[in-house]
């Protein structure tokens, strides 16, 4: 894995600056919603947050590419990628509940080398880079050892929501498993590079939901894969297994395959 640029660390926290302000700036107003091709919302601030964003890295890296949820992707060629979700949870930030948040990730070629989780409201940022490690505001966090399966703390993000084609699959790692995470959040990604949730599974990401939170949690420590086992990269198939050591994730994968 080539090691992120310092430079490059602190242009992704500039980015998540803008964002953040954008985002806060309107947290107490109910924003207009729009229905997608997809089914999913998409608000104004949405759309906002990533022309922001684009027109800073266009300015700063104008050899960059660039690939958002909101808007078509430039130079996707390019040596250096960026991938942007400007609010992961958009159903969240319509509900108000402090759920959503801001990823950044960006890569070199397949390998996803800086990832970034923000949640404006609450002011928590992970920031996982390769050679770095991962820090939450700046303060480096590491994964948990020790737990197994049936002493992990879990998470099968949208068990009942987006995941449900993989419910089978998802349900065979719940059963007889009394900690169990429910929300269906990027933050829980976090957690699990500070060590407060151990395992967290789920399917149906696209690229820019998962890329940030790979290179978050590999960088504190821990392993991710898909569900085949195979590191995640720009083409992966949308199934996610983060785990905080590499024995939990063999456990989990194990159980997976059956």
């Amino acid at each position: 894995m080539p090691i992120c640029p310092s430079d490059l660390i602190a242009f992704a926290n500039h980015l998540a600056d803008i964002a953040a302000d954008i985002i806060r700036a309107h947290a107490d107003r109910p924003p207009e919603v729009e229905i997608k091709s997809d089914g999913s919302p998409v608000t104004t601030i949405d759309k906002a947050v990533e022309s922001a964003v684009r027109a800073e890295i266009l300015k700063a890296h104008p050899d960059h590419g660039i690939h958002g949820e909101e808007f078509p992707p430039h130079q996707i060629d390019a040596p250096l990628v960026w991938i942007i979700d400007p609010i992961d949870g958009t159903k969240e930030w319509v509900q108000g509940l402090p759920l959503y948040g801001f990823l950044l990730a960006l890569a070199q070629g397949d390998d996803i080398i800086l990832g970034l989780a923000d949640q404006p409201a609450l002011r928590h940022r992970w920031l996982g880079a390769a050679g770095h490690g991962t820090t939450r505001n700046g303060a480096p966090v590491h994964t948990r050892p020790g737990r197994t399966l049936d002493t992990a703390i879990l998470s099968t993000m949208g068990y009942d929501t987006f995941a449900g084609a993989r419910h089978a699959e998802l349900a065979r790692l719940r059963v007889n498993h009394r900690n169990t995470v429910t929300a269906d959040s990027f933050y829980v990604f976090g957690l699990l590079a500070e060590g407060r949730v151990d395992l967290v599974a789920s399917a149906h990401f696209a690229l820019h939901d998962y890329a940030a939170l790979d290179a978050i949690v590999r960088n504190a420590g821990g392993t991710v894969t898909d569900w085949s086992g195979a590191p995640l990269g720009r083409h992966s198939d949308g199934t996610i297994l983060a785990a905080a050591t590499p024995e939990l994730h063999a456990e989990a994968l194990a159980v997976l395959r059956q």
